[in-house]
């Protein structure tokens, strides 16, 4: 009976186990696949698409700013 037990909570932890690494390889196994037939991922380079998101952010913010009185009337006179 012991032995019945033992068993059944070994092939209970096995199966859980397994379910759990499962779980997190396949969403991923393309990926996987890919890196182990020897291609190269792109460079995940969060700090210059920030920088470049930014730059996009003060170019918009300067475009839409309301022109002053006296470039105005510059822009007006030429």
């Amino acid at each position: 009976m012991v032995a019945a037990v033992s068993v059944l909570v070994f092939v209970g932890a096995f199966l859980a186990a397994a379910g759990v690494i499962v779980a997190t390889v396949a969403p991923q196994w393309q990926r996987i696949v890919r890196l182990a037939s020897g291609n190269v991922e792109a460079a995940f380079t969060p700090l210059s698409e920030l920088a470049l998101a930014e730059r996009r952010i003060a170019v918009r913010r300067w475009a839409s700013a309301p022109v002053p009185a006296g470039v105005r009337r510059l822009r007006a006179a030429a």
